[in-house]
């Protein structure tokens, strides 16, 4: 390749071309690369930003890399100060260590200068993807990716006049999607062993991923609907009696209940990936998975259309969703900040955000998701809209992989292996969680 290159330019030299090695070398300068997780979205995001090269003349390119590689990938490369990324839609966990460790560009000036204001993106979404210190109104990236826990089910099962009847006859109220945890697990319980359609079908895929952040994820969207709170809301960093509350025991204890009564067979290290792939392949009733999914589920041929239905994470004690989604961010390492910054004051755009909801992405802007219409724009809009107002998120700290990595293994040893007990384990997570924040000088002895 590097003697095919020398020999081009000697030839366009002696032709008299070589101003073609400078315009291309013009054109690489107004190219810019955007790094992200390769899903749908980022598909939809790769369409949405051609409109961008012909307003601008800039260049897009993508690194797109597989969810269970991205954190590794991109905050290796952070860590390291690479020049691969211009702009980074990061996860909302690494806000605190980005704007620390110097990692991501401060947007304020550049706000406050083109116009951009955060009052015109929903609060949830700012607080969640753009701030650190958390509600302080210093941001580091631009709400891009607004995403929420939801669930997913066979809606044309639940359909059937016989299970129906069934099922009524057993509880005394409609099959229809669950609004509360008890009436979740009657589901799942209701479908467990059940034969559809001559086949062997389960209630639900839940996560109990152990190497990432599954599990993770999957154990506080029944811990918020019970009120969790990760500290003492008046005591930074103090949690005991918070992480290891009884209603957080009782959380726990119940989404073992369901891995025990519930899943299919050897679903004990899903994540995303296995909850559809569970679904798409009619083996459950219901998933838990991200609203990103769901533009796909709705249009699969073999469980779309009105084949599946959605709901918003049922409540117990309150209304909550678990935080998924990213804001994108400028890497301060690139040389082409000032491309990259141009890009943003572009998707800030109320038309390009309409347009990105319009191919599958999930805007935070206001001006779709109050527009009156929006509720009726996607079978999933609605539920979506409700998530994205009862959104919790995982810590943000500088030092959120150690806690993750905690947690993780706390849960994972108490839902899936079955060692010891809910209070034994989130005692447990808070001693690991103390001693986090003792070493990052947060807490005493």
């Amino acid at each position: 390749m590097r003697l095919w290159k020398t020999c081009l330019a000697a030839a366009a030299l002696a032709a008299g071309l070589a101003g073609i090695g400078v315009g291309n070398a013009q054109a690489e300068d107004k190219q810019i690369t955007l790094c992200w997780a390769a899903w749908d979205p980022a598909n939809a995001l790769v369409e949405l930003s051609k409109d961008f090269t012909t307003k601008t003349g800039i260049q897009m390119k993508f690194e797109f890399v597989p969810w269970e590689h991205f954190a590794d990938r991109f905050l290796n490369e952070l860590n390291s100060k690479g020049k691969l990324c211009d702009l980074l839609i990061g996860d909302s966990q690494w806000i605190g260590g980005a704007a620390t460790y110097g990692h991501y560009v401060k947007l304020n000036d550049f706000f406050d200068k083109n116009g951009i204001k955060m009052d015109d993106f929903l609060p949830a979404a700012v607080y969640g993807y753009s701030t650190w210190p958390k509600g302080t109104p210093n941001y580091w990236a631009l709400p891009a990716m607004g995403d929420a826990l939801g669930w997913v089910y066979r809606k044309d099962w639940f359909a059937r006049p016989e299970l129906q009847a069934e099922f009524k006859a057993k509880y005394g109220r409609d099959l229809g999607p669950p609004k509360t945890w008890d009436e979740l697990k009657q589901v799942g319980e209701f479908f467990q062993g059940r034969e559809i359609d001559g086949k062997k079908v389960y209630g639900m895929a839940i996560y109990t991923e152990r190497g990432s952040e599954g599990i993770t994820m999957g154990v506080t969207a029944a811990l918020y609907a019970w009120g969790f709170q990760y500290q003492d809301p008046n005591k930074p960093y103090h949690m005991d009696g918070f992480v290891n509350s009884p209603d957080a025991v009782k959380a726990l204890e119940f989404y073992k209940s369901l891995y025990k009564c519930c899943v299919p067979p050897g679903h004990s290290d899903a994540y995303m990936t296995a909850n559809l792939d569970a679904y798409k392949s009619g083996q459950v009733a219901m998933q838990m998975n991200w609203f990103a999914f769901f533009p796909g589920i709705a249009k699969d041929p073999d469980v779309g259309g009105d084949k599946s239905g959605f709901f918003v994470n049922p409540m117990e004690k309150v209304e909550a969703s678990t935080l998924g989604g990213q804001g994108i961010s400028v890497v301060s390492y690139s040389d082409k900040k000032d491309l990259a910054l141009e890009y943003l004051k572009w998707f800030a755009q109320p038309d390009v955000q309409k347009k990105w909801w319009k191919l599958g992405g999930y805007s935070c802007a206001k001006a779709v998701l109050e527009a009156p219409d929006f509720p009726q724009s996607a079978p999933f809009a609605a539920d979506f809209l409700k998530a994205m107002s009862h959104v919790q998120d995982f810590w943000q700290e500088p030092t959120y992989a150690e806690l993750l990595q905690a947690m993780q293994k706390r849960v994972h040893d108490y839902v899936v292996a079955d060692k010891g007990t809910a209070q034994e384990a989130l005692d447990k997570l808070v001693a690991d969680w103390k001693q986090v924040f003792i070493d990052d000088g947060k807490l005493t002895e």
